[in-house]
Parts: structure tokens; C-alpha cells; sequence
């Protein structure tokens, strides 16, 4: 599945490294604890051989995060294994520096256990809830080993346990506990199934995150899916709301309109892949442009396009934002009209209108579809500015109440020096004349 969505591949990896990176820093300070902990326990020297093993387990932590991947690893697997191997030695095999000498079975009387409690809570942070079953399984697996292995083969010094049972006669059940050549296996049966019912929680833990991850990789992939559609502000927009876009409310805006000049010609004997082609090569331009100028692509209209600017929030650049947009797809479309003429192809040319005023906004539809609506005599002038531009000769009309809008008068003024402002401009279908500028 992660190689299918890159989204969750790419959350799998994110969250396996930062784990491992908060495995390996918690576990490193812990077993600092650790020895801090032992000195004060064991203020003699022989401490220092533990405190030489504690150094090897930061080691084997740090190569741990060096070779950490998602998925199946066997350089992980070998590394844990390491972990716990070296783990149940030093709990089970006496220091070999030890001025004092015993049992070998006397080393479960200092309570070690404890310690593999340590490396399950830090693999926890790193590993999947198959890896924490694994951890939990092998550490009980270890030390139930270890501890039949003591019984038939540890050092025993049975005189001590003569002793013991002459100063304990009469108290049965306290010699079997107290022994000192008995592993006492009931214990480290006790001691094995513990973990292992805690690493099975710990897992239980580790699965309920996986599938947190999976779900928020999962929107990522929504969002990212919605974003080939809608402008990256729309869908921020979207996922923002626990409802829909909103009430009807009237708002102002720009609103672009670019269109094919001639389109109908060009796709006359042409096959429908290449009609296709050319029509995505043209909305992928004219989206990169909308978008990066905080423009909502919305729709696309077969050799065309509506854009507005000021959707779904308003700002005080909307104006300029369109008319500079305008102008960027028409240098964008050119340097694509380069690469078409290298390849052979017939240039495009583009037409653009741009009007800025009120309009209405709001959700239409019902409950199982809804559409984000923009209405008004705005949208419609927009249009036919886009239509004008065959009559004036002109790939850029923009309207004088857009120009208007431009708060900055320096771009306002360079505007005005790129264009031609005509008064009393007739557009088809309204019966007020509009002025306007082109380019």
C-alpha cells in the first residue's frame, strides 16, 4: 500500500525516522540514568565493567538509527536481537571482576528484569506493534533460556544452601525463596509472561497509532486530490470548515476569463489526442499562473477558463492580482508557443478578460452535491471583455473599474502605461457602455 500511495510512503517514513530519532535520544539519557544509578547502588569498582556494557547498548542504539528503514529490515532485526542477547547476558552471566564470588543463580536476586522494560518502551517508540510483539516474545524467550540454563549449568556452591536451610528449618516456603542456588523459575515464568503481556498492550498502542498515520496519510492524499481541482486556498479553505463554504453573501472580486483564440479552427482535421494534448498543455499553464497569483482556478471551460481573485477571502491586492495574472499568461503561453514551434507545433493565442466588482458567492445544490457558485453582472462582464478582445484587436481587456481597484498607484500607473484606456466601450448584452483598458 505504500508504494501505491506515495502520501502514506511518505508519512510510513517520516514518522519511522522521527521514532527512531526519539527511541534513540530516550534510550540514550536512560541508560545514563542507568549508570548513574548502578554507582550509586554499586560504589565499587568493578561497577565500571557495567558501566563499559551501558556504553555498548548507546552504540547499538545509534547503529539502530542508522540503519532504521520502513518495512522489514534484517539489519534491525539482528541489532534488537544484539540488544537483548547482550541484555540477558549481563543479568544473568556474574561481573568477572567482582572481588566476591556466588551462584550463579544468585545473579536473579538483584531484580535485572526490570531493565528489558527499558529497550520494549524505546522500541515502542520506533517499531511497528509486530516489532513490539517480536521485542516482547524474544526478551521472555531470552530469559527463560537463560535461566534453564543457569539451573542445569551455573556455578553452585551447595554448602550455602546447607546453611541457609539449617538457619531456615522449619520455614520451608522461605528457604525455597531464599536459596541462593535456586533460580527460582516460578519467578521467571512470572517474570516472562509479564512482558510479554506488556509488550501485547504496548503493541495494542503501536497499531492504534499506525492506523492514525494511515488515516491522516490518507486525507493528505484527499487534500492533494482536491488540489488538482480547486486553488491551494480553496482547499485549505475546505479542509479549514466543518461545514460548507457558507451562506450567500455578496463579496468583491476579479474575475478572469481566458480563452483559445481560434480553437474551433485548430481542432478542424486534427485527431482528438491532439486536441488533448494541447488543451493540457494550456490549463496547466494558465492553472501554475492563477494559483501563484493567489487566484481561484474556478472551472475550466473546454479551450477556456474562470479565475477569480478574492475567493474565498478577499485582500486588498485582488485587483492587481488578476491584471498581473493577465499578463503572466500571456508570457507564460508565449515561452509554451517556443517549445510548440521547436516541436512543429501551431502556436496558441490567448485572450483574456478581467472585471473586478461584487458578486454573489455561496453553495448550490443539496446535500449529496454541492458546488461553490460565483453570480452577478461582474462574472458576466468578465466574460464578454474576454469576447471583446476579437474587436479591439487586443489579448488583454481589462476594465476600468478594475483598473480602479489597484490600490498601489505605482502598479496602477505601470499598468496604464502597458495599455490603451477606450471610453464607452460596447459589450454585447448590456446596454450601459463600459470603459476600458487594453493591452
Amino acid at each position: 500500500m505504500a508504494l501505491r500511495n506515495p502520501h502514506l510512503a511518505e508519512a510510513l517514513h517520516v514518522e519511522k525516522m522521527e521514532g527512531q530519532r526519539i527511541a534513540t535520544w530516550a534510550r540514550t539519557w536512560t541508560l545514563a540514568v542507568v549508570g548513574l544509578l548502578l554507582i550509586f547502588v554499586n560504589p565499587r569498582l568493578e561497577v565500571l565493567y557495567y558501566e563499559a556494557l551501558l556504553v555498548l547498548f548507546v552504540v547499538i542504539g545509534i547503529a539502530q538509527l542508522r540503519v532504521a528503514r520502513v518495512g522489514q529490515s534484517r539489519r534491525e532485526l539482528l541489532l534488537i536481537s544484539a540488544d537483548l542477547l547482550l541484555l540477558t547476558l549481563t543479568l544473568t552471566v556474574p561481573n568477572p571482576f567482582a572481588a566476591d564470588h556466588w551462584p550463579t543463580a544468585f545473579q536473579f536476586r538483584f531484580d535485572g528484569f526490570v531493565y528489558f522494560f527499558i529497550f520494549l518502551a524505546a522500541g515502542s517508540l520506533a517499531y511497528s506493534w509486530r516489532t513490539v510483539h517480536s521485542i516482547g516474545a524474544t526478551a521472555a524467550l531470552m530469559w527463560l533460556t537463560a535461566a534453564i540454563v543457569v539451573m542445569l549449568f551455573g556455578t553452585t556452591y551447595p554448602d550455602l544452601t546447607e546453611k541457609v536451610g539449617e538457619a531456615l528449618s522449619g520455614y520451608d516456603r522461605v528457604f525455597a525463596v531464599l536459596d541462593p542456588n535456586s533460580v527460582e523459575i516460578h519467578s521467571r515464568v512470572q517474570e516472562a509472561v509479564v512482558i510479554i503481556l506488556v509488550a501485547f498492550i504496548l503493541a495494542l498502542k503501536s497499531q492504534r497509532m499506525s492506523k492514525l498515520l494511515i488515516r491522516q496519510a490518507s486525507l493528505a492524499a484527499e487534500r492533494a486530490n482536491l488540489s488538482r481541482y480547486f486553488a491551494p486556498n480553496m482547499v485549505e479553505e475546505l479542509a479549514r470548515r466543518d461545514e460548507p463554504m457558507g451562506g450567500v453573501r455578496a463579496q468583491e472580486v476579479g474575475v478572469l476569463f481566458a480563452d483559445i483564440v481560434g480553437f474551433t479552427r485548430y481542432a478542424e482535421g486534427r485527431s482528438p489526442d491532439e486536441v488533448i494534448a494541447m488543451l493540457r498543455e494550456f490549463h496547466a499553464a494558465l492553472e501554475e499562473v492563477v494559483f501563484s497569483h493567489g487566484g481561484t482556478l474556478d472551472k475550466f471551460m473546454g479551450d477556456g477558463l474562470m479565475a477569480s481573485f478574492g475567493t474565498p477571502q478577499t485582500s486588498p491586492s485582488d485587483a492587481a492580482n488578476a491584471i498581473a495574472a493577465a499578463f503572466a499568461m500571456q508570457d507564460r503561453i508565449a515561452v509554451l508557443n517556443d517549445v510548440r514551434q521547436a516541436r512543429g507545433l501551431e502556436p496558441i493565442r490567448l485572450s483574456v478578460g478581467v472585471h473586478f466588482g461584487e458578486v454573489i458567492l455561496g453553495d448550490v445544490g443539496n446535500s449529496r452535491r454541492m458546488e461553490f457558485a460565483m453570480l452577478g453582472d461582474t462574472v458576466n462582464v468578465a466574460s464578454r471583455l474576454e469576447t471583446a478582445t476579437r474587436a479591439l484587436s487586443s489579448r488583454i481587456v481589462v476594465s476600468a473599474a478594475a483598473m480602479d481597484a489597484v490600490t498601489e498607484e505605482i502598479a496602477r500607473d505601470r499598468y496604464r502605461s502597458l495599455m490603451q484606456l477606450h471610453k464607452g466601450l460596447v459589450l454585447k448584452g448590456r446596454s450601459e457602455p463600459t470603459d476600458a483598458w487594453t493591452a
